[in-house]
């Protein structure tokens, strides 16, 4: 088995305090993800409903689990029941499917607003006028049964630290402004979630405070 454990323990000994590890576990088998467990690791992410489901069901049930890929709004209503948070908002069409399916089960389930910001062209994400826009026509406020708590943004796939750098702290700036304008009495509003496996140690000098990492710790995806 791969060294989960051993690999666990060296990344969250490169985190200071203030950021959490979400551990990417998608495609990978449930005893990988029981030996992180067992080092204290809660947090896990994943991004396919039915994989998600199928653990949740045979996992321990006090692991929070977050949605961390592209959500389309005809799934929700499978992982509203149990999702703790979905990390890629990209429309208010899915903030409201989210609200609406966390009312049905009684639950208000925490999001982060996806930003499109790197260069490739990556399919979703918000640029900075839409999030803008979004949060400016206040529909969002009368949303009683999600909670949107931050940021999310994947830097550009590149060997080049600077651009990596840059483009995180756009995201840093941007979230700084709109703590300001929007959520300056919510302390809730806390989260920036950038940093992978390739890009955490930037990451952690760009104020992240939830870093998402799998390969590093669970070793490549078993498809």
């Amino acid at each position: 088995m791969y060294d989960v454990k051993g690999n666990l323990r060296k990344v969250l000994g490169d985190l200071p305090d203030g950021v959490r590890l979400v551990a990417i576990s998608k495609y990978h088998p449930n005893d990988y993800i029981m030996a992180a467990y067992e080092e204290g690791q809660r947090v896990f992410g994943e991004s396919h409903e039915q994989e998600l489901r199928q653990k949740v069901e045979s996992l321990p049930k006090d692991i929070e689990w977050h949605f961390i890929g592209h959500l389309q709004t005809n799934k929700v209503k499978y992982i509203a029941p149990y999702i703790q948070m979905v990390e890629a908002v990209d429309s208010l069409k899915l903030l409201k499917e989210i609200n609406k399916q966390a009312a049905k089960n009684d639950r208000v389930i925490k999001v982060l607003l996806e930003l499109h910001i790197a260069e490739e062209e990556t399919k979703y994400g918000l640029t900075l006028d839409a999030c803008r826009e979004l949060l400016e026509s206040g529909e969002w406020r009368e949303l009683k049964n999600v909670q949107i708590c931050g940021l999310m943004m994947m830097a550009s796939y590149v060997e080049d630290e600077a651009q990596i750098r840059s483009e995180m702290m756009l995201a840093s700036d941007f979230f700084d402004e709109l703590k300001e304008r929007y959520f300056k009495d919510d302390d809730n509003f806390c989260e920036r979630s950038w940093g992978m496996s390739h890009d955490y140690p930037i990451a952690l000098e760009c104020n992240s405070t939830m870093v998402r990492i799998g390969t590093t710790i669970f070793g490549p995806r078993v498809y």
